[in-house]
């Protein structure tokens, strides 16, 4: 049996109309064709879902939408994390009051905690709560690391499991699966780096790209599970070039412009996000083309 959070979570874009407001309609279509994918997990609210536009309403009405779609089908790792211990405590007991399976809880920006602030935060979090908790770790977005011998203390806690460590050091990553302790769940931040981290003890992605293309996403990390290295390098090596363009700008960026050129929703961003130059589109769409993932007389109209 899987252990919950491992695999393919998808982090989830946060679909809005023209006129800015959330689209709940493609909130639930996106959910059913990850769901349908055979995903793993679902991972709204976070970074890819444009959390910090997001009021605590729109928030609590994803959960409830996505709840309403999985039916128990697939947990949900809400984004639960912020700068202000009290009011992440606040919003994460009113997901988990709606059911969610536990949460993605992002370390505190901009304040920059020190190694002990950062400990005591997510020591106060889980003690406020009977959840799961997975530590994202991303210091090029935060400004601070959480260093090993910080999570080495965090896995002691018994509701803080795991880590999506998005550092983008994979010496970090290694020495993280090699300190933690065997049940400690260490997932990738990168898609482009999921191989290299399930090679040396991780288990899984927390993804961008399984926003456009869950069904592969999910044959590379089972194979990968598997100890098939050969055939999870053969699906990464094809979509390779689609986990890097996602970042030619920031995230979410271009996978909501792709995947309004792939039909699933309307390309509408909440300011300060704004859609893609036109260099960074036209690149978007020739790695769309060259996947089959859009026609190429569709994507010349984008």
């Amino acid at each position: 049996m899987r252990t919950p959070f491992t695999g393919v979570g998808t982090a989830l874009v946060t679909p809005f109309t023209k006129s800015g407001a959330l689209d709940e309609a493609a909130v639930r279509r996106l959910a059913r064709r990850q769901i349908d994918a055979g995903i793993h997990f679902l991972a709204p609210c976070g970074t890819t879902g444009e959390n910090p536009t997001l009021t605590d309403e729109e928030r609590l009405r994803i959960i409830d939408i996505l709840l309403e779609e999985a039916k128990g089908a697939v947990p949900i790792l809400a984004g639960a994390g912020g700068y202000n211990t009290k009011e992440v405590i606040q919003l994460a007991t009113e997901m988990e009051r709606r059911g969610v399976s536990g949460f993605l809880s992002v370390t505190p920006y901009y304040n920059k905690p020190t190694q002990e602030g950062l400990y005591q935060h997510y020591k106060a979090f889980a003690a406020s709560t009977s959840l799961p908790i997975v530590v994202y770790n991303v210091p090029g977005r935060t400004g601070v690391n959480v260093e090993v011998s910080t999570l080495v203390r965090l896995a002691e806690l018994p509701n803080i499991v795991g880590v999506k460590e998005a550092s983008g050091n994979v010496t970090q990553m290694c020495e993280i699966c090699r300190a933690v302790p065997p049940e400690f769940i260490v997932l990738s931040g990168d898609d482009a780096l999921t191989l290299p981290l399930m090679a040396v003890g991780g288990r899984g992605i927390i993804s961008v790209a399984s926003n456009e293309i869950p069904a592969e996403m999910v044959r590379m990390v089972e194979a990968a599970e598997r100890n098939d290295f050969a055939a999870a390098r053969q699906v990464h090596a094809r979509i390779l070039p689609l986990m890097l363009i996602n970042f030619v700008e920031a995230n979410p960026i271009p996978v909501k412009a792709a995947m309004a050129a792939m039909g699933l929703l309307e390309e509408a961003f909440r300011l300060p996000m704004v859609p893609p130059q036109p260099a960074s589109r036209e690149k978007i769409q020739n790695v769309l083309k060259d996947l089959g993932l859009v026609k190429a007389q569709r994507a010349a109209l984008v």
